[in-house]
């Protein structure tokens, strides 16, 4: 029985010749052809010449008539960046009045406390056809504080004998000075947590607490040179401080 006559096959019959139910992209036609014409090869045992010659044109009927292939792809859309409303993190601690600009308006706001990156603050008719537009809330890093989820970040300068030999320090915190007490012979860096002096607890999120990087510098005063600076302060007259 001879095979069909491959000088009128359509396309749809070129795609069942190599075994495809129907038009799918280049690289499985092609991979479909390839798999078709080695298994027809008339120099391999089973090979078969018509199966062969049908299978050539079956392949040169899709290259002709079939879907084209662009030369180069599209290029991406970038899509628009949303906007979003940056604030520091002590902003995001004790909430309070904002401005933002945005189509030429301005804006004022009264944010919360509490707030965390990634949180929306809705602009009351700000958007096309004057429907509200949602900010995304993004935290900077500010006055060598910088927000991680709940948690606050900072450093602090401390003598390298305090690392060595342990002892209390005293940091100047966001919400004023904070003592913590070194064992001795950390290797830095060494990181204090202070509980409960991340940002307030809000909705879901709980209470974060404050990370204190402790890093050591010669010039950092010692836990003796604290306690007299305190004792000072202290004990000195408003009359003699003048």
């Amino acid at each position: 029985m001879s095979g069909p006559d491959t000088s009128i096959l359509t396309y749809r019959q070129a795609l069942a010749a190599l075994g495809l139910p129907g038009p799918v992209d280049h690289e499985t036609t092609r991979q479909a052809f390839l798999r078709a014409v080695k298994s027809a090869r008339p120099d391999h045992p089973a090979g078969d010449a018509e199966r062969f010659r049908e299978v050539i044109a079956a392949w040169h009927v899709i290259q002709a008539e079939g879907p084209a292939r662009p030369a180069l792809a599209p290029p991406l859309r970038r899509t628009a960046p949303l906007p979003t409303l940056s604030i520091d993190p002590m902003l995001a601690v004790n909430g309070g009045p904002v401005t933002t600009r945005h189509r030429g308006r301005t804006f004022r706001l009264t944010l919360p406390a509490g707030l965390r990156a990634g949180e929306h603050v809705r602009l009351k008719g700000a958007g096309r056809d004057d429907s509200d537009l949602f900010l995304a809330l993004r935290i900077r890093a500010a006055d060598g504080l910088s927000v991680l989820g709940d948690d606050l970040f900072m450093q602090a300068d401390v003598s390298p004998r305090v690392l060595q030999d342990g002892g209390r320090v005293e940091v100047l915190t966001h919400a004023g000075p904070r003592n913590a007490w070194v064992v001795a012979g950390l290797e830095p860096p060494v990181r204090l947590r202070l509980k409960g002096l991340g940002l307030p607890a809000r909705g879901r999120h709980g209470q974060g607490h404050l990370f204190i990087t402790l890093t050591p510098a010669e010039e950092a005063p010692s836990a003796a040179e604290h306690l007299l600076d305190r004792f000072a302060r202290g004990w000195t007259t408003p009359r003699l401080a003048a």
